[in-house]
């Protein structure tokens, strides 16, 4: 895990400091609640969204200590001095469950559960937002690029458009759990074993006399990995053969091989076509081509349909900032009060129908056919069920309960796994190349239709029947109220 003083300890909106200093003085340490966090739309209208930031938010969670200057501001702010005292010793005693990173993702369904006080909850509810909401957008907008990449490579870079550095440094690593093979961020590189990718820019081209010297001092000094950018001035009048005519003098002859041309400009399919026939003729097969400039997984497909030559796309803003669909509208929802032993569920009804909240302690199913290893639904049920997978067991659409499906020769795997058991971490945090291992692997469980760009097949996530009859019984209650 990562070092605990890259966070701020006060990763709060500052209502949830005043609710918390509330709930201290009215509820106590006693009490015991339930929250979800679950979210209501797919970015870029996309079939799922992948789950990244766990990591990050384990850490946060397990190493938040408030420092003197820290809580005098709160003393100064208004919130009380018990409740300051109350955090001078702070340390979560709560349980949390969690979908692991990497793992495909659908609206609605809980993809993090708590339990814990009211006043801890409430105290760490803009992090758990932060960290689950940034990198699991940028884990799911890198995901659909990489697919359109369709086995081509992808490198993650942005940093100097992205929102911040925390957008620069987590966004790479959400982009890695996405399917990117590495990252132009030296700082993301370093922090999470990225490997780095590095090239020239067009100003070291503009320092020399003329494109040749700049060329052959480059691979001079850098021969291993000489990477040449090539559209400076022209690129297939100029660029590319001076680039060649480099690569004759200064690598070939001291026993190296060119590692790649970058083209950054222009008809970037077109000109990937002339530049592989132009390195080929040259006795440059090995090198590869790698193409920059705006792009996203449209245009990469687009380009790929018109016979590109490009072997790596370095993908910037577009990817750092998920310019198509900026915002991952995960939500942080109270779903039960435990009394007297006994849990009580709570709902949110909205005038929005598509905000009501599904009450009480709930598990999340994903139900496998044991034929072919696809997903076939995911199954919200409360905490008490179980599903027997030597049962047929009915599916039925909650909105639409005329539409069911019996299913049968199935596997119920359980989504959520135990984080933190009464405060302490429980769970091993993988590897980030193991994360992405598993991220791709998972693709392989969700039929095609679920990964179109255009019109997804929608996924369905449903809810029990018990779970579904406490659901419309609470909301009538409230209805007659």
């Amino acid at each position: 895990m990562g070092k605990c003083d890259q966070f701020h300890s006060l990763l709060n909106d500052f209502y949830t400091l005043t609710l918390a200093d509330g709930c201290y003085a009215q509820f106590g340490s006693d009490t015991v609640v339930y929250y979800d966090v679950f979210f209501r739309r797919i970015p870029d209208n996309g079939g799922f969204a992948i789950m990244a930031g766990l990591e990050q938010l384990v850490n946060y969670i397990n190493n938040i200590s408030y420092s003197e200057d820290e809580l005098d501001f709160l003393k100064n702010s208004g919130i009380s001095e018990k409740f300051v005292e109350y955090l001078r010793n702070f340390k979560f005693t709560g349980d949390i469950w969690a979908v692991p990173e990497g793992t495909p993702i659908f609206p609605g369904e809980p993809v993090v559960t708590l339990k814990g006080s009211p006043a801890e909850l409430q105290l760490i509810e803009t992090a758990v937002l932060q960290f689950i909401n940034h990198q699991s957008l940028i884990a799911t907008k890198a995901n659909r690029i990489v697919r359109a990449a369709a086995g081509h490579g992808v490198i993650g870079a942005g940093a100097r458009r992205s929102h911040g550095e925390d957008g620069a440094r987590l966004g790479a690593r959400a982009a890695y759990i996405g399917g990117c093979n590495g990252t132009s961020y030296a700082g993301s590189a370093m922090e999470f074993g990225i490997p780095p990718f590095d090239s020239m820019n067009h100003s070291w081209v503009q320092l020399f006399d003329n494109e040749l010297d700049a060329f052959c001092a480059y691979a001079k000094r850098f021969p291993e990995k000489c990477v040449l950018l090539v559209d400076t001035y022209d690129t297939l009048r100029s660029g590319i053969p001076n680039a060649i005519e480099a690569f004759n003098r200064e690598l070939v002859p001291n026993g190296y091989r060119p590692y790649a041309i970058r083209i950054d400009s222009g008809d970037l399919a077109y000109i990937s076509r002339k530049a592989r026939k132009m390195l080929d003729e040259a006795g440059f097969p090995d090198c590869e081509i790698i193409a920059t400039n705006s792009l996203d997984e449209y245009i990469i497909r687009d380009m790929i349909m018109q016979g590109a030559k490009v072997d790596t796309y370095e993908v910037g803003e577009r990817l750092i900032t998920s310019a198509s669909s900026p915002l991952f509208d995960g939500v942080y929802k109270l779903a039960a009060v435990e009394k007297d032993g006994n849990i009580v569920p709570k709902i949110n009804i909205s005038e929005n129908v598509t905000k009501i909240t599904t009450p009480g302690f709930k598990k999340v199913y994903r139900l496998f056919d044991r034929d072919t290893g696809k997903a076939i639904a995911d199954l919200i049920t409360l905490a008490d069920e179980v599903i027997d997978e030597n049962e047929p067991y009915e599916l039925f659409d909650p909105d639409y309960t005329w539409k069911s499906k019996k299913i049968s020769n199935f596997v119920a795997s359980p989504l959520l796994k135990k984080i933190f058991d009464k405060g302490e971490v429980c769970y091993k945090c993988p590897s980030l190349p193991e994360i992405r291992d598993y991220c791709e692997a998972q693709m392989y469980t969700l039929w095609e239709e679920v990964l179109r760009f255009e019109n997804p097949h929608k996924y369905y996530v449903d809810l029990s029947r018990k779970l579904w009859n406490e659901k419309q019984s609470i909301i009538e209650q409230m209805r007659s109220k």
